[in-house]
């Protein structure tokens, strides 16, 4: 009781030094709160009567707009208003204060707020600019300064108030969560002790066991691990996640396997190789966490080089520059492609999940090739291992059927999948005649993930109404033929920092080199927008946002420029073929309507190295993210990381997965062409301070945020999988032992349901939660028990 007394006293003062502290701030915010709050009320009284002061200053309407003023004048704390034109006070309500003179007021380009006595009122003027500076036509309103006075003491009192409140509360609190962990502490270590040392079978009480052996090294390791990462855990970086899996995941052999390839080897018209890495989301996301794991990447050989560069196993070490994992190639026919990947991957599932009024095809013949081709990555898989439980990393619906052919030859087997692009609603995904199949397939993973929790619940609800499985919604896991799959968000990003930022140019110079090569004059403004020619990506909205934009605001022509960088792809297919003449078309006639000494729309359709990326992330004044329908989207991270200038503009799209997480980009419907333009206009004219703010706290979010952390996530989730898996295995190789010399059972279940929360950092058989928000912290200090 004395220690309990005592924490509360502690918790007690230390709070009280706390609210002293932060008093003085405190009391500041309250002013500036009251004193924001009056400036608010008043903006939003002079929005109401624009319009109507405006169509009011002809002299005939004197009358009337002298009777609008006496209505607003009437309205809580306001004072008097009034209408100053070139210095002079042309009309005012009744209220107007004796001595008010519009010379006085300070005049600025918007909105002036200013304090001032008038016999005895203290008042705040608020002058609102209806013309140009050169007219001076300024719309005034008088606010009564003692109201905002009396809120800041009521606020003041309040917040004193809640802060002694806060105080007693705390120590009470403290004193209550102290009593109770102390005694659930040393209840749980004691035993944690004796079950480690003695084993719980009565019979076998003092003898050492195997199960103890392992708790007692399960504990060791966990202990090393949280101190090892709570030394780096507030920056993910391939370091930290080296040490992660070092601690966590010690000798394990991590297996990716995805259809794009990380590095494409070509043979150019000269026959010389040339290495070449795609401009792909997946890639740009797992190829620094390969890199960092040094593991193998299996993917489909798809370049004209890939045979050559080989060796007799279809192996390769990458990246040329600095090998540090190894690639292994599968080999396709063409038939194959055209029926697995061109077929039902990308006229099937890639419309069916995008919802991108794309009408998908599925032909029975392109299923056979899909599971085909599904078995042929999955025996590779276990043709690599190296041994039999694996930790492997299946990416995107290309290989949907893959986990649970990867789970019937290696059960053992860790099986992380990750869904990158969004997961329709159950009614949507019906129309997929083998969604059976599919789900089986996904469902032979360990850990299923998904770019949102939008996306997870989509697939859990599709599961229910699918197929016959055990779900358990606190846990989000499902049970299918024995094995138990946990679907999890992980957020997918970006390395920081980005390689493709070494050796970059100044942004001034980056500025004028690209200007330089597309032709334009130094100070046009220049938008971009750099994507694979994909109809989800929205590249013909966004050209009907630059032909609005134009349209309202033609002084921008011959002063704007946007540029599309768009990467052919899967051109085989009829409606990324028709996407690309329709977007040529659509640049010319804009361009062509518009006029102006050059294209206001340059389409550049080929591929672009990251380098140059950055370089025109760099150059540019704003980026467009106009997808119809995306995961999550990268490209709009990468333009946030490479603005180490902190200026530029965001535009991104509502539908995009990245919207959830950069909301001080400018977001946009990109299916409103008029809005779009408007939110153009919005971010040409935005003030570099603001662009400063918006831009500083989403490098931030994607620096903290970045693709360490997202592989982390998913690695430790993995982890704590296995040491579960591990323990569960041990405790019923002791039951069985237990059975053989008819040992009793009773304390065994009480046994499992405490010595796995406390070995191995899980909580009724589900994934720790921390790591799914990425609470380092968090998760080891549960993790140690």
């Amino acid at each position: 009781m004395r220690v309990t007394i005592r924490y509360g006293v502690i918790a007690l003062a230390i709070t009280l030094v706390v609210v002293l502290a932060i008093w003085p701030f405190a009391t500041a915010f309250v002013s500036q709160w009251a004193q924001r709050d009056v400036e608010m009320r008043s903006q939003m009284l002079f929005n109401a009567a624009r319009d109507q002061v405006l169509s009011l200053r002809a002299p005939e309407d004197g009358e009337r707009l002298a009777a609008l003023m006496e209505r607003l004048a009437g309205d809580e704390d306001v004072l008097a208003v009034g209408l100053c034109e070139g210095g002079d006070l042309r009309l005012a309500s009744s209220g107007m204060p004796e001595g008010f003179s519009c010379e006085q007021i300070a005049v600025g380009a918007g909105e002036v707020f200013t304090r001032a006595d008038y016999a005895g009122i203290r008042a705040m003027v608020a002058a609102y600019p209806l013309s140009a500076p050169a007219e001076d036509v300024r719309f005034v309103i008088l606010h009564d300064y003692a109201d905002v006075e009396e809120r800041r003491s009521q606020a003041r009192i309040f917040l004193l108030l809640a802060a002694i409140g806060v105080a007693f509360g705390g120590a009470a609190l403290a004193s209550l969560v102290a009593f109770w962990i102390m005694r659930s502490w040393t209840i749980s270590v004691r035993r944690a002790i004796e079950d480690a040392r003695e084993g719980r079978a009565e019979d076998i009480k003092h003898t050492p066991t195997e199960i103890g052996t392992e708790i007692r090294a399960a504990l060791s390791e966990l202990d090393f691990a949280r101190r090892s990462i709570d030394t780096v855990h507030t920056e993910w970086n391939p370091e930290t996640l080296r040490i992660a899996l070092a601690n966590e995941l010690p000798g394990s052999e991590v297996i990716v396997v995805s259809n794009r390839e990380p590095y494409i080897h070509n043979l150019d018209e000269n026959g010389e190789m040339k290495v070449q890495r795609p401009a792909s989301g997946l890639v740009s996301a797992l190829e620094p966490v390969t890199r960092a794991c040094g593991g193998t990447w299996i993917a489909h050989g798809s370049g004209t080089g890939d045979r050559e560069a080989v060796d007799s196993h279809d192996r390769v070490m990458v990246p040329p520059s600095n090998p540090s994992y190894t690639l292994r190639r599968i080999w396709l026919t063409d038939e194959e492609q055209e029926g697995y990947y061109y077929g039902f991957a990308n006229e099937g599932l890639w419309p069916l999940c995008h919802i991108a009024f794309v009408r998908p095809v599925f032909r029975e013949a392109d299923w056979r090739m899909y599971r085909e081709v599904n078995e042929r990555f999955a025996e590779a898989v276990v043709a690599e291992a190296k041994r039999p439980d694996p930790i492997v990393l299946i990416q995107d619906y290309h290989l949907a059927l893959a986990p649970r052919m990867i789970r019937d030859r290696l059960p053992d087997a860790t099986i992380i999948t990750f869904w990158h692009i969004p997961w329709p609603n159950s009614e949507t995904f019906g129309i997929c005649p083998y969604k059976e199949e599919i789900i089986d397939g996904l469902l032979g993973s360990s850990i299923l993930g998904f770019h949102t929790q939008f996306h997870c619940n989509n697939f859990i609800e599709t599961v229910d109404r699918v197929i016959e499985s055990r779900i358990d919604r606190e846990s989000d896991s499902i049970t299918l033929k024995g094995y138990e799959a946990f679907v999890r968000p992980y957020p997918i990003s970006i390395e920081w920092p980005p390689a493709a930022m070494e050796g970059q140019k100044p942004v001034p110079e980056a500025r004028k080199a690209v200007r330089k090569r597309l032709g334009l004059p130094e100070d046009v403004q220049l938008a971009v927008g750099i994507e694979r020619f994909d109809y989800t990506k929205g590249i013909l909205d966004r050209m009907h946002g630059v032909d609005a934009l134009l349209t309202a605001h033609p002084e921008l022509i011959g002063r704007f420029c946007f540029m599309q960088a768009a990467a052919p792809t899967r051109s085989k297919l009829a409606n990324y073929k028709s996407l690309q003449e329709e977007a040529e078309a659509l640049a010319r006639e804009i361009s062509e309507r518009h006029g102006g000494p050059f294209d206001a729309i340059q389409l550049v359709a080929r591929h672009h190295d990251p380098e140059e990326v950055f370089e025109l992330f760099r150059a540019a004044e704003l980026c467009i993210v106009s997808s119809l329908h995306d995961g999550m989207n990268l490209v709009a991270k990468e333009f946030v990381a490479a603005r180490d200038d902190e200026q530029g503009v965001l535009i991104l799209s509502a539908f995009a997965g990245a919207s959830r997480e950069l909301g001080e980009a400018l977001i946009v419907n990109p299916y409103d062409a008029h809005a779009m333009g408007e939110a153009f206009y919005w971010a040409l004219t935005m003030e570099a301070s603001e662009q400063r703010e918006r831009m500083r706290v989403m490098r931030e979010q994607v620096e903290a945020r970045n693709v360490y952390r997202w592989a982390g996530q998913m690695l430790l989730d993995a982890a704590r999988l296995r040491k579960k898996q591990r323990i569960m295995r041990l405790i019923e190789k002791e039951r069985g032992r237990a059975q053989d010399a008819h040992q009793p059972q009773a304390s065994l279940p009480q046994f499992r349901s405490e010595r796995i929360e406390a070995g191995a950092g899980w909580a009724d058989g589900r994934v720790g939660d921390d790591c799914a928000t990425g609470d380092m912290g968090n998760i080891m200090d549960r993790q140690h028990g």
